[in-house]
């Protein structure tokens, strides 16, 4: 019988098949032009840099790459120690990796010491489809955000990245990078303006305003929009950093309609979702959310756009649940 053939991150194979992507350019691209700036980048992947780009700047600057094997704690806390060294250290694997499995080092060796290391969890939420439960990355958001000092960012595209991998020059603490495979749709052109703990607002409504994430943008952008030809008023506001969280926005949009609704491709529980709920109780809004998301299961094994579908995290999903919620509501 013949045997399945396995594609290591070395092999030709699997090379080719990433070379087509050009999502994942971006990581590699914004990192190199630091560089070049005269920063003292460094970045590092666990067998990984075919996944996410980061060949590219190893072939650019091979003497400021390192790859550390199939050791993702191990690259955490040698994150850390570059960065004592006053290093700029990004290293990135999957983040189902990442932002589980190295937590105690995320913790302990990262955050605690308020060390200037940059975490890309890439592949997040349920976008390695079939690899299963054990590569789906649906509570990271929550443990993440839990971690005292640790800024949590969730970009909604490649052009969105590098502008934030960019601004990151200047941040003083820690950040864990939310992203997703290099084949999500371009919502944003190339420099597209990136502020930490800053939402963009692409639009407000007064029957609802929805609050996305990462790659759901595209998703809730296309959503609205079909709604509003159906006659709704419906705004839609980019939050792509879930700690710190934009406050102000969250309650403006608050202020405009009593139906708030998040979306975000992780669990319901301890995500934006819940970052949201917190701002609203702590300031007494009178306004209904509804947090849309993965509803507290392990996410099934599928291809990653029949899982979208199933989840109702595509556009068609987003619009039928935020149909539901206006429906319910009493506001059409």
């Amino acid at each position: 019988m013949a045997q399945a053939q396995v594609l290591s991150s070395d092999s030709w194979q699997y090379r080719a098949l990433n070379a087509v992507n050009p999502g994942l350019s971006y990581l590699s691209d914004a990192l190199i032009e630091l560089a070049q700036a005269g920063h003292p980048v460094v970045a590092g992947s666990a067998d990984l840099q075919y996944s996410n780009g980061l060949n590219r700047f190893a072939e650019a600057y091979p003497d400021r790459y390192i790859q550390f094997g199939i050791s993702e704690q191990n690259m955490v806390s040698a994150a850390a120690g570059l960065a004592t060294t006053g290093m700029m250290p990004f290293v990135a694997t999957f983040a189902s990796f990442l932002g589980l499995l190295c937590c105690e080092q995320i913790r302990m060796d990262v955050a605690y010491t308020k060390l200037p290391v940059r975490l890309i969890g890439h592949h997040t939420g349920i976008s390695l489809g079939f690899y299963g439960t054990s590569h789906h990355a649906t509570e990271d958001i929550s443990t993440m955000r839990a971690l005292a000092g640790l800024t949590v960012v969730s970009p909604a595209d490649g052009p969105q990245l590098a502008s934030a991998i960019k601004a990151s020059v200047d941040w003083p603490e820690p950040i864990y990078f939310r992203i997703g495979r290099g084949r999500d749709p371009q919502v944003y052109e190339d420099g597209v303006p990136f502020e930490f703990g800053r939402a963009l607002v692409h639009s407000r409504g007064s029957d609802l305003n929805i609050i996305a994430c990462g790659i759901t943008l595209h998703a809730a952008l296309a959503a609205a929009e079909q709604l509003r030809q159906d006659g709704l008023s419906v705004g839609v506001i980019d939050m792509p950093t879930i700690k710190p969280l934009d406050r102000d926005a969250v309650l403006a949009a608050a202020a405009q309609s009593r139906l708030m609704m998040t979306v975000e491709e992780h669990n319901v529980l301890g995500g934006l979702g819940s970052a949201v709920a917190e701002v609203l109780a702590d300031a007494g809004a009178g306004t209904r959310l509804r947090r849309h998301g993965i509803y507290d299961e392990y996410s099934l094994i599928a291809p990653p756009t029949t899982l979208y579908a199933h989840y109702k995290l595509d556009a068609a999903g987003i619009g039928e649940v935020a149909r539901a919620l206006i429906n319910t509501s009493g506001n059409a």
